[in-house]
């Protein structure tokens, strides 16, 4: 009898394997790559959050959110990982950080909803853009918040001027690739 409890509870248990550290690793560094991958246009942007979409959809919530976690903790401390191969506590928690940090919500929302619906084309696009709308929202409140402590109040349409509305096509061709990626080479994916 406490043999079948033992092995249950082994069963239960989520522990990280040696095969997620391998996925973390790789994930983090992927994400770490597209974020010095800047695409030149009136507002330049990174292919940050396409990683971070790719990562949560093919990997689910667990790997997808660690990977991130990861990704922003070793910017936190100064590994160059960040857009424009920059890192440090004060990206972290400067005007734009919140967006950074945003990255967490969208990997567990979109990892969710990849683990719980086998990453089907349609779920995920629905999560990617609720994923990228929570990010938008909680950046946004960040860079208000910290941008009047430190230059003077600023208005929610102008903050959004320069944070978000220049960045929506780009973002949802980033969803788009993120989803097809995540579909097709989903099948070859083990977990």
């Amino acid at each position: 009898m406490s043999e079948n409890v033992c092995k249950e509870k082994t069963k239960n248990n989520k522990k990280i394997t040696t095969a997620d550290i391998v996925v973390v690793a790789l994930s983090t560094a992927l994400i770490a790559v597209c974020s010095w991958i800047s695409i030149p246009m009136a507002v330049p942007f990174t292919l940050q959050t396409f990683a971070v979409f790719a990562v949560a959809g093919l990997f689910g919530a667990k790997r997808g959110t660690l990977s991130v976690l990861v990704y922003i903790l070793l910017g936190a401390i100064g590994v160059p990982v960040l857009a424009g191969m920059q890192g440090g506590f004060d990206k972290i928690i400067g005007s734009t950080g919140g967006y950074i940090v945003g990255f967490v919500f969208i990997a567990v929302i979109v990892g969710f909803v990849s683990d719980k619906f086998h990453r089907k084309a349609l779920p995920l696009v629905v999560a990617m853009l609720v994923g990228l709308a929570v990010c938008y929202a909680f950046g946004t409140a960040w860079f208000m918040f910290v941008y009047a402590r430190t230059s003077g109040a600023v208005g929610l349409g102008t903050v959004l001027g320069w944070c978000v509305i220049p960045f929506i096509i780009p973002d949802c061709v980033k969803i788009a690739c993120a989803v097809i990626l995540s579909n097709r080479v989903g099948k070859y994916v083990r977990f």
